[in-house]
């Protein structure tokens, strides 16, 4: 029997910090317009030569830079995703995951304790770096997801939305684009909004698109809506939770309204996909009920809650998302 696969699993994560730490030093805005010398790129990210070479052949060996004739320059995979200003980029995230990784090397503690190793509000408004990093890191995957989402929901004829722990405000940015006639409040914790509304504005909705302070695990969601967005929340939450939100989420519809739940689900029993048990892990980590959950109990909870017409959707793959939407009777 081969090891392969176990050695590959034992040092995965030299793949990941070396990409984090690239990153992290600014190397892909740095090769962004020009190809640059090993003694340039050592020069202006103030890194020792010849440790400099190391990490530019490892970024070469995994395919996110290039080299001709002693020059460097980003590949055609990092200038798509990790120059800042391309319309797909994903820095920011790669930012937050990188704020992550100490987290993970706590993963037995949190195992043993029962308590995620980085408390919630440390990036929720605590810790204003960190806050930026993870709202900033959001909007990123939002765009993308968001960009999907909106073409497998119609929601036509509605014209008031909350979006519920909607950090950033994209998905909302993105569906009030597609929509004119559409309004939607974007209610999460103060600490977070004060960075929502810079992104908001970037994406030219403000005038439709608005926020409001609200703590959805105290706070009543505010009345007469035709759509409410939940995405991105329930694995941060119980399952006991969670089918609190949909009953709250029906009160704050008007009748025919439309509930939208939205985030990494599991299939049913908890085995799969790999990404979304992995998610869950993540979570634990980082909010104190934090884990995933199946679509299909999802599914379950609205029916429960006397939602009609409920739907399920994949997002396309390679993304691990999926949609769970159902009609208020």
């Amino acid at each position: 029997m081969n090891p392969a696969r176990i050695i590959a699993l034992s040092t995965a994560y030299w793949d990941s910090q070396t990409l984090l730490t690239a990153n992290r030093l600014g190397l892909f805005a740095l090769l962004a317009d020009d190809a640059k010398t090993l003694q340039e790129i050592a020069d202006a990210l103030e890194i020792q030569p010849k440790a400099t070479h190391l990490l530019l052949n490892a970024c070469i060996a995994l395919e996110l830079l290039d080299e001709n004739e002693g020059r460097y320059t980003n590949s055609a995979l990092s200038r798509a995703f990790l120059v800042p200003g391309e319309q797909a980029y994903l820095g920011d995230a790669i930012r937050y995951s990188d704020d992550l990784y100490g987290t993970w090397g706590k993963l037995e503690l949190a195992l043993r304790s029962g308590a995620p190793p980085m408390p919630a509000e440390k990036y929720t408004g605590e810790d204003a770096q960190q806050t930026r990093n993870f709202v900033y890191a959001m909007h990123n995957r939002a765009l993308g997801i968001g960009s999907i989402m909106v073409d497998l929901l119609d929601l036509s004829g509605r014209s008031r939305m909350i979006d519920v722990g909607g950090g950033p405000g994209t998905y909302s940015a993105l569906f009030a684009g597609r929509y004119p006639q559409l309004h939607s409040r974007v209610l999460d914790l103060p600490g977070v909004l004060e960075i929502s509304v810079e992104i908001i504005a970037s994406m030219g909705v403000s005038e439709r698109v608005t926020t409001q302070p609200l703590n959805y695990l105290q706070d009543d969601f505010p009345p007469g809506n035709d759509v409410v967005l939940i995405s991105g929340v329930f694995h941060r939450e119980s399952a006991e939770t969670c089918r609190d939100l949909i009953r709250r989420a029906g009160q704050a519809l008007d009748p025919g309204g439309m509930l939208i739940v939205s985030d990494v689900f599991t299939d049913p029993g908890g085995k799969g996909p790999l990404f979304a048990t992995l998610f869950g892990l993540n979570m634990m980590l980082t909010a104190p009920d934090g884990g995933v959950h199946a679509d299909a109990d999802v599914a379950s909870w609205m029916q429960q809650q006397h939602f009609g017409d409920i739907n399920k959707a994949d997002f396309p793959q390679p993304m691990p998302h999926r949609v769970v939407s159902g009609i208020k009777q």
